[in-house]
């Protein structure tokens, strides 16, 4: 993405209730002026106006609504969705919209706006797939505590401690879990549009296919590898490597911007000997400057391995499919597919 209960706030960042307190407030007046102005949730073509909250939504929310709905992002590209912080105009758009898809618990703007909305068609993606919890926790002095499967088995996966009972958001990195959501879009979609019913059902199943296929070329193309261990700057990628028989190592959680700890940097430092590491992965929203100082200690490669938080000029990749099967590809040179 160039997302993390899910946590409401980002470690280090968060955000004064009084600020959105405030914004809530002006958002509310918003919604007033626009409820006055008869908003129907159409365009003046007759489009369905979904109001989405970043991309993996947006792009889901385009590919299930096709040519019968009209897609606003609240997320712009190059924004990190956690800091997303909303215009009273993006607020009250929200109460005008004939539908809206969000992931409850990762972006607290949203939240509390679609809350205050009063909107009744809304696709909260948190609830349309079982989230899980993934990884290590921090401990009380700010230290992970590894989980005693992965040192015993070599199956679990590194994670961070999250806000709200630590599950993980990013479901959209896990093909068959995107899918599930598709098929939660279009019944909302369906719910605030009738006329297009079939077809928002037709395109969830169309994409679902792709997305088949996708998971098809995941299995296929990590098989015969060397290593099963990976590390990148933050967990993101729990998902995708539980699907795919994968363990996941992160240099600092679920927060690509927070230091780690010198105890996490040691374990690094060890793990990657024991499990043939030979790349750390960053990614093209955050600072990869911790990434490339491990690597040059240890005399590894860098390279990219996106979460697919959102598309910038930066990507490799135009869309959701074309950056996974970027991620595919670096996965297979880091571990040494055959």
């Amino acid at each position: 993405m160039n997302v993390r209960s899910i946590r409401p706030v980002r470690s280090g960042r968060r955000i004064p209730s009084a600020a959105v307190a405030l914004a809530a407030a002006v958002g509310l007046l918003t919604l007033s002026a626009c409820s006055a102005a008869g908003g129907d949730g159409r365009t003046k073509d007759g489009k369905l106006q979904v109001v989405a909250s970043f991309y993996p939504l947006e792009y889901l929310a385009q590919q299930v609504g096709g040519e019968h709905v009209k897609v606003t992002g609240l997320t712009k590209p190059g924004v990190e969705p956690h800091d997303l912080e909303l215009t009273p105009r993006q607020t009250g758009s929200l109460a005008d919209a004939g539908a809206i898809v969000y992931l409850k618990g990762l972006q607290p703007a949203v939240d509390a706006a679609v809350k205050q909305s009063g909107n009744k068609h809304i696709a909260d993606a948190a609830s349309l797939t079982a989230l899980e919890k993934h990884g290590t926790e921090v401990d009380g002095h700010g230290e992970h505590a590894e989980h005693a499967g992965h040192e015993e088995s070599g199956e679990g996966h590194e994670g961070h401690h999250h806000d709200e009972g630590g599950t993980d958001p990013h479901v959209w990195l896990d093909p068959v879990k995107y899918a599930e959501v598709a098929k939660g879009v279009a019944k909302t979609l369906a719910d605030a549009d009738p006329e297009h019913r079939a077809d928002y059902y037709d395109n969830a199943k169309a994409l679902a296919r792709k997305l088949d296929a996708l998971d098809a070329r995941f299995k296929d193309g990590l098989k015969n590898r060397a290593s099963d261990t990976f590390v990148t700057t933050h967990a993101a990628f729990g998902y995708l490597a539980e699907r795919y028989g994968l363990v996941e190592e992160s240099i600092s959680g679920l927060d690509p911007e927070s230091e780690p700890s010198a105890a996490r940097m040691k374990a690094l430092h060890d793990l990657v000997g024991d499990h043939h590491v030979g790349t750390v992965f960053f990614e093209t929203l955050a600072s990869p400057d911790t990434a490339k100082t491990l690597a040059k200690d240890l005399h590894l490669k860098t390279d990219v391995l996106d979460p697919l938080e959102g598309i910038t000029d930066e990507s490799r990749g135009h869309d959701y499919f074309e950056v996974m099967a970027s991620n595919l590809t670096a996965l297979q040179k880091a571990l040494g597919t055959k």
